[in-house]
């Protein structure tokens, strides 16, 4: 297909879908000369999760267009990333990204031997790298670094330095795998920026970037891999997928922040070129879209009930993971997938009279679903002078919901709403510091005690940040704090 293009019908397919193009002239140039070389990285954290596929109907796109893709596992930026990827299971979990990725690609129908894979510590480790980083960093200021960062890096009250390198080794590996373009999320548009502003200063050429659009999750924020309720592993059951898009936000006639309708847009039309509504006769039957301002429309207008889209994608979606879930059988990757992402809730500390295994051994704070709530409005409580009754927006998340306040004892008793990081929204999840990966009760049972023996520890430190036992109440934005309650108990 590709030598039936123009240079101008390859940059058309390169650069649809995305946000954002930093260097068109650059591509054009390139493209008007010969093939554009273009890598994606992905650093091995998390699990690899269903907005993955947005990268991944894009490189099918470069690969149309007769691009040269390189996919590096970036290893060590996961490493560097708070430490995201511990150490000990950095080579597991790059084996584990390799294997998922590739049998993502294969379910879209990507012919692997076109694409070339690389894992970063193949030469981030070697003398002549080490040295550029020296000299990178040399010119980089920790104000620039710390900005580059800001979005990608994970953000917390004390960063370690290795954070601070994540952006400069992200603008050399342009260099060293010799690109022309570097694809990414928009998230990295302040990484992309640093490379373009330092690489020349190295004697090194400035690259193009091409950014993708953030893809909602299912709560209507950021997609995470931190964030169970947000994402649809690759590797979910069929009524798990269900069950977790019939949570999805996905209110009538919105079409802001509805990770459900971005789905249909950034992979599926890409990947087939048309979508369809399954719904009962008496609602009009199904119905076919060829482009996706249509379904937009219709969904805007009412004409397309958050029920059906949902079922819909459903079933769409079921058909690109099942060849994966059937990749994932085997012995052999039932074992990385369990070595490589160990449950924290299996890891138990003895008890104190040496047998171990009780309820308070897998007392985690992961056990709490606590989201970010905005309120709406707030009434006098009918039956007493002090309580209030608040409506809270938590966009569409189904739980058992109450407002978290901080309070000091006294007359009278002092009572404050602890406040998320500027720019959060509704519904995202909020995790303790180190028990980000933990998944949370479906349903608290109040025979057990759960939250009331968590409770116990939540805390507002003298620095009015929100703690349980010591580390902080956090979400992808940054930390939770109190105004004015410092020393106060949380409940």
């Amino acid at each position: 297909m590709a030598d039936q293009l123009s240079p101008d019908e390859k940059f058309d397919l390169i650069t649809r879908n995305l946000q954002e193009v930093l260097g068109e002239d650059k591509l054009k140039q390139v493209l008007q000369e010969r093939e554009l070389k273009v890598y994606w990285g992905t650093a091995t954290t998390g699990k690899p999760h269903v907005a993955y596929f947005v990268p991944m109907s894009k490189i099918a796109d470069f690969l149309k267009a007769g691009c040269e893709v390189t996919i590096l596992f970036a290893d060590l930026h996961a490493y560097l990333d708070n430490m995201k990827a511990p150490w000990e299971l950095l080579e597991l979990r790059v084996k584990y990204y390799e294997q998922v990725i590739k049998a993502m690609l294969e379910s879209i129908g990507v012919p692997l031997e076109k694409l070339k894979f690389v894992k970063g510590t193949d030469y981030q480790l070697s003398r002549e790298y080490t040295l550029d980083v020296y000299r990178l960093s040399s010119m980089v200021t920790e104000h620039d670094a710390k900005k580059a960062g800001a979005e990608v890096v994970k953000q917390v009250e004390h960063p370690l330095l290795s954070g601070l390198l994540y952006p400069g080794l992200q603008a050399l590996d342009e260099e060293y795998l010799k690109v022309d373009a570097q694809f990414g999320g928009v998230d990295q548009r302040k990484i992309f920026t640093l490379a373009e502003k330092y690489l020349p200063s190295l004697g090194y050429t400035k690259r193009a970037h091409l950014m993708n659009p953030m893809v909602p999750g299912l709560t209507g924020a950021k997609m995470s891999s931190s964030e169970e309720e947000s994402k649809i592993d690759l590797l979910d059951s069929k009524e798990d997928v269900k069950k977790k898009l019939k949570k999805a936000f996905c209110e009538p006639g919105n079409i802001q922040n509805n990770g459900v309708l971005s789905f249909v847009k950034y992979v599926l039309f890409p990947l087939r070129g048309e979508f369809c509504i399954k719904r009962d006769p008496k609602w009009g039957g199904d119905k076919i879209y060829t482009g996706f301002d249509e379904v937009e429309k219709d969904f805007a207008e009412e004409l397309i009930h958050p029920g059906d889209l949902k079922a819909s994608v459903e079933a769409a979606l079921n058909q690109l993971l099942e060849p994966i879930r059937k990749k994932f059988e085997s012995p052999e990757l039932r074992k990385l997938t369990n070595t490589a992402y160990p449950d924290p809730s299996k890891t138990k500390t003895k008890g104190a009279k040496g047998g171990g295994g009780g309820e308070d051994d897998e007392l985690a704070p992961s056990r709490l679903d606590i989201r970010v709530g905005k309120i709406i409005s707030v009434e006098k409580h009918p039956d007493a002078d002090s309580l209030f009754l608040e409506k809270i927006d938590m966009r569409g998340i189904e739980s058992q919901a109450m407002l978290l306040c901080a309070s000091i004892e006294g007359e009278p008793r002092r009572v404050e709403p602890l406040d998320p990081p500027e720019g959060s929204s509704p519904g995202e999840k909020v995790f303790v510091e180190g028990y980000e990966t933990g998944k949370a009760d479906e349903r608290l049972n109040p025979k057990k005690k759960v939250w009331e023996k968590l409770q116990v520890d939540l805390k507002i430190s003298d620095e009015y940040v929100a703690q349980w036992k010591d580390k902080q109440l956090m979400t992808k934005l940054g930390q939770i704090t109190c105004k004015t309650l410092k020393g106060g108990s949380i409940s």
